[in-house]
């Protein structure tokens, strides 16, 4: 298990400001595939003993100088350590193969963070939690069903990435002739790549955003594209993820032994967010001829889009006292 040296950002670049409660380093850790990922600290100042410790990740684009890093220093405020993550291919983390995204591998990226938190001299193993934003809320759910030391879960206005590359928005190309379509743009774009030596870009959020652009893409520029949350390493904030990076993801559902999960799982979503059926039907499922559903819950915000989760937008609408009470009642 060798550690790439990777070249990491000292100052503070984030899109939030820098608390003066919490202590901030930057970490590495390795996966199981080899990839070294970077991540930012965030102790809690002048506290003894062994600590609860959370692992933080999303949105799917986005890297851990933005929202992530935001959740990571807030729950570190309120006496748990933390640790914002960039994902394998993206931000500061390694992966020679920059902008790629793989369910299997993004899942493990979740799982190597527990496994650096669990060997941290300051966290109590047994006290382990994670959140996941957006797109990371869904393989946040997919690793809580697959790593039994994670204690809680909070899913914070989630999209299932499987769901949405097979069925597309709202599971309105949910038919086998769309996803062959899906499939063979795909396979042409291989070959594409190929012969010009160099992965394209799918690009990020649309700029400059059009009058009849649909709301939900609206909200998207509204964060990615303003000071509220640009950032010039982000995938959303500028040319995206490859064409190919998500192809896998047609062909697998990641959550399909989420009604297994014995851990205590939040799923919050916006009332407003166009992707709260995302939320709505993960727990549903996950609760379904389940054994484990007295420490599930769902919390739909009234009023909230689905980018006010991830800095608060205008009204604070971050639930963290709700957050920071549902980890520590099941951390004990």
């Amino acid at each position: 298990m060798i550690k790439e040296n990777l070249k990491l950002t000292e100052e503070w670049d984030k899109t939030f400001l820098k608390s003066d409660k919490v202590d901030h380093r930057k970490v590495t850790f390795v996966n199981r595939y080899g990839i070294t990922l970077a991540a930012d600290m965030y102790s809690p100042k002048n506290v003894s003993g062994k600590l609860t410790a959370i692992a933080v990740c999303g949105p799917f684009g986005a890297v851990k100088e933005q929202c992530s890093g935001l959740y990571a220093q807030a729950m570190a405020e309120r006496g748990f350590l933390t640790v914002a993550f960039d994902p394998s291919f993206t931000g500061e983390s390694g992966g020679n193969v920059r902008y790629m995204a793989s369910p299997d591998i993004n899942t493990e990226d979740f799982m190597a963070a527990v496994d650096f938190l669990s060997l941290c001299e300051k966290v109590d193993p047994d006290r382990i939690g994670i959140i996941g934003i957006c797109g990371w809320g869904g393989m946040a759910l997919n690793t809580a069903a697959l790593d039994t030391r994670v204690k809680a879960t909070a899913v914070m206005t989630m999209y299932d990435m499987t769901r949405v590359n097979a069925k597309g928005y709202f599971d309105s190309e949910d038919s086998e002739e769309a996803r062959y379509n899906k499939r063979a743009i795909m396979c042409a774009q291989r070959i594409a790549d190929l012969k010009n030596g160099e992965y394209k870009l799918g690009g990020g959020v649309i700029d400059p955003l059009p009058e009849d652009a649909p709301y939900f893409v609206k909200d998207y520029y509204d964060y990615y594209k303003t000071e509220r949350g640009y950032h010039p390493r982000s995938l959303n904030s500028n040319g995206g993820w490859n064409v190919v990076g998500c192809e896998s993801f047609i062909n697998q559902p990641i959550l399909q032994y989420s009604n297994e999960i014995r851990s205590a799982v939040l799923i919050v979503h916006g009332d407003k967010a166009h992707s709260c059926y995302f939320g709505r039907d993960a727990y549903a499922n996950m609760v379904k001829d389940s054994k484990y559903t007295s420490n599930k819950e769902l919390l739909i915000i009234p009023g909230a889009s689905h980018t006010d989760l991830y800095d608060g937008g205008k009204t604070g609408a971050i639930p963290f006292d709700k957050i920071e009470s549902f980890m520590k009642e099941n951390m004990k």
